[in-house]
């Protein structure tokens, strides 16, 4: 192309829509014998997934999984030792909420969400979720990674690697979280060995500014024409520099982001301006940075963002070990009218039997009360607990109105039909049209899977 000639930005999009980086995807994928990218092993329920993250861990006995036995045992010692946990815990803790059976499946549920109580139908409660460590670190990357201590792609990542995004001037996969980064950083979301194109991009949702949300998006100093020759001698540099160096990944991912970056300038502040919403939708989402990221996920799916995260805040703001009361209620109000507004919102356009939701923290708390460090000094707060835990899941292909599993009658360990992280995201992959055993790529001489050597399909929670 003559560099010369007068072009729009529209003629560089249609011309490096399906660059360097595309042509070299389609080798790998050849390569890897995994099927082409946009083409799951099977019609799926699911076409795009929000996972929201009550990062911290949400307390299952105070939210989902109502304990008679916990509250008539109230300040006794449990009828056996105590599950070990991170910290020491002592005496029987009664939930200081009620729970009222919701809905016309009578599923109970929390008054901490006054609003998601009456979306109940809609969703699968599992009540027996359990992981292996009570480590934040480590549950955190076993719930996005599918492995609690080698760096492996996440949950996004191999969504948007197998399916590929259906909008190519947004990336496929977003990580959306208020404030800074959640406990692990950018690894929660990260690709690994995957091609790093697949790696989520985080949004600081707690800015307003659409141009703010996305720094850089825009160039104020070039006019369109102008950026768009520099945009095209750079693809052409790029492309020399690439002929020299096959099989580059690193190189190929670079491209990869900034043929992305200059297409998002299209499409990227419109996507994020929630203010170009109705009065009426964002009355029903409510305020606060919470509410409002889970409207954005919404208008991403809308446009064809495969994977959408969103994160609670910075740290670990569910991670109540002083008050239960005071801090799950703060927490819980400020996302119960945002989560509720997500599934009539996805409902009332279509979009829920396409889109699933998985709403979870990385692991439960103790119906125990967390003791100090020197055993003393009891307090009401809960220690974390990865023996049994709740979540919820809801759209794309879940049946509504389903409680799955069980603990033990206090609330501590899970002990029927008990459901791992693993079971977890091969259910979500077989709803997307994914055979968890088969979705694998080759590193270093062996075949990975996001489930690693296990997982079961649960299909007592699918439609």
């Amino acid at each position: 192309m003559d560099l010369n000639e007068t072009i729009s930005r529209r003629d560089v999009l249609r011309r490096t829509g399906m660059g360097f980086g595309s042509l070299a995807l389609a080798d790998l994928i050849a390569a890897n014998g995994l099927s082409a990218e946009g083409r799951p092993h099977f019609p799926g329920k699911a076409k795009h997934v929000i996972h929201v993250f009550l990062n911290g861990g949400m307390s299952q006995v105070d939210t989902l999984d109502p304990k008679p036995e916990l509250t008539r045992r109230g300040g006794q010692m449990l009828p056996f030792q105590n599950l070990q946990t991170e910290r020491k815990t002592g005496v029987a803790l009664p939930s200081p909420f009620t729970f009222k059976q919701c809905g016309e499946s009578g599923t109970p549920i929390s008054d901490i969400f006054p609003h998601l109580s009456q979306c109940v139908d809609d969703m699968a409660v599992i009540r027996s979720m359990y992981a292996q460590l009570p480590n934040h670190e480590m549950t955190l990357m076993l719930m996005n990674t599918g492995h609690q201590r080698l760096v492996r792609p996440s949950f996004g990542s191999w969504l948007t690697w197998g399916m590929g995004s259906e909008n190519q001037n947004l990336p496929g996969f977003v990580a959306l979280c208020p404030g800074g980064l959640p406990v692990g950083g950018a690894g929660n979301w990260k690709s690994a060995f995957l091609p790093g194109a697949y790696q989520g991009t985080y949004v600081d949702t707690s800015k307003t500014d659409p141009k703010q949300l996305i720094e850089y998006v825009s160039n104020d100093r070039l006019t369109p024409k102008e950026q768009g020759a520099q945009f095209a001698l750079l693809q052409t540099l790029n492309a020399r520099h690439l002929d020299s160096r096959p099989g580059e990944a690193p190189l190929e991912a670079r491209i990869r982001s900034f043929e992305l970056a200059y297409r998002m300038q299209t499409e990227a502040t419109d996507a994020f301006d929630v203010q170009q919403e109705p009065e009426h939708i964002l009355k029903m989402y409510g305020e606060g940075p919470q509410n409002r990221q889970l409207l954005l996920a919404r208008r991403l799916v809308e446009r064809g963002v495969r994977f959408v995260q969103t994160w609670h805040g910075n740290m670990q703001p569910w991670d109540s070990h002083s008050n239960i009361k005071a801090e799950h209620r703060k927490v819980a109000s400020e996302c119960d009218q945002g989560l509720a507004a997500l599934i009539v919102d996805l409902k009332q356009r279509g979009l829920l039997d396409e889109t699933l939701i998985l709403c979870t923290g990385e692991f439960g708390r103790t119906p125990a009360v967390e003791l100090s460090q020197n055993g003393g000094g009891a307090v009401a707060g809960r220690d974390h607990n990865h023996w049994g835990f709740s979540l919820w899941l809801a759209g794309g292909g879940i049946k509504g109105g389903t409680i799955h599993g069980a603990t033990d009658e206090f609330g501590f360990k899970a002990v029927e039909n008990r459901v791992s992280i693993h079971d977890l995201h091969a259910t979500m992959l077989h709803l997307l049209g994914f055979d968890h055993e088969r979705l694998t790529y080759r590193f270093a001489g062996r075949d990975y899977r996001l489930t690693d050597l296990e997982g079961e399909v649960v299909n007592a929670v699918i439609a």
